[in-house]
Parts: C-alpha cells; sequence; structure tokens
C-alpha cells in the first residue's frame, strides 16, 4: 500500500477520535506485513492516565486480531504540522518492529517518514 492511501486511512480514522478535554484528534493506520491495514483513533477519559492514543488504538487492534509483524504505520494530528507518536507508543510499536516505518502526516495530506529506530534509538527490549 502506497503511503498516502496509508495517511488516508489515519485521516478517516481521527474523525472517530473521542477528544473532549484535549480537543486534539489523531488519527492511526498500521500496515501489517500481510497488506492488512488496522486504524484507531485517540480516545480520552476524564482521568488523563486512562487515555490512549491513536497509534496504541491502532496497533492493539491487529495484534488482537492475530497480526505481530508490520511495515509501517501512518499517524495524522487535527493539526497542520506532522505529528510524530510520542515516546510510550514508540515504546509500544517498538516491541514488534524495530524497522517500521512510521509515515507523519498532517490534515492536508502531505507526510515527512522516519524509521521508528530514527525515532527510538537504543529502545528498552528484552531478548527472548
Amino acid at each position: 500500500m502506497e503511503r498516502k492511501k496509508l495517511i488516508e486511512c489515519a485521516i478517516r480514522a481521527r474523525d472517530f477520535a473521542y477528544a473532549p478535554y484535549s480537543r486534539f484528534k489523531v488519527g492511526a493506520a498500521i500496515l501489517t506485513r500481510e497488506g492488512k491495514v488496522f486504524s484507531g483513533c485517540n480516545v480520552e477519559n476524564s482521568s488523563y492516565g486512562l487515555t490512549i492514543c491513536a497509534e496504541r488504538v491502532a496497533l492493539f487492534k491487529a495484534v488482537s486480531e492475530g497480526y505481530r509483524s508490520f511495515k509501517a504505520i501512518a499517524v495524522v494530528g487535527d493539526v497542520s504540522e506532522f505529528v510524530p507518536p510520542c515516546g510510550a507508543c514508540r515504546q509500544v510499536l517498538r516491541e514488534f518492529s524495530s524497522d517500521m516505518l512510521v509515515v507523519m502526516g498532517n490534515v492536508s495530506g502531505d507526510f515527512v517518514e522516519r524509521k521508528l529506530e530514527e525515532l527510538l534509538p537504543l529502545a528498552f527490549k528484552l531478548e527472548r
């Protein structure tokens, strides 16, 4: 799947964000090695600590359906700037792939991309 289409999936997912506190809507779409796409949006909670980011929603949906290997993830915020995943999401994504491509888009569909390893060098990882 081309990156532009992955960004479009993330933009659509952003429409479903539940962000009554920050009003910062985020959408994400993750591409499995098998070519399947799972999307997610941020879901906030009044206790803040229970809020979950769009990236982790997309990833957990995919993992819950048996997918554990990923090629790319697209992230789009409700702003004109490119929105990178937060530190917690980077660590969770790294659990499944160090060479995942992270495509950071904006509401206009423009994007920049980096390897996850570039965004989280020296990530914590238990060897199994």
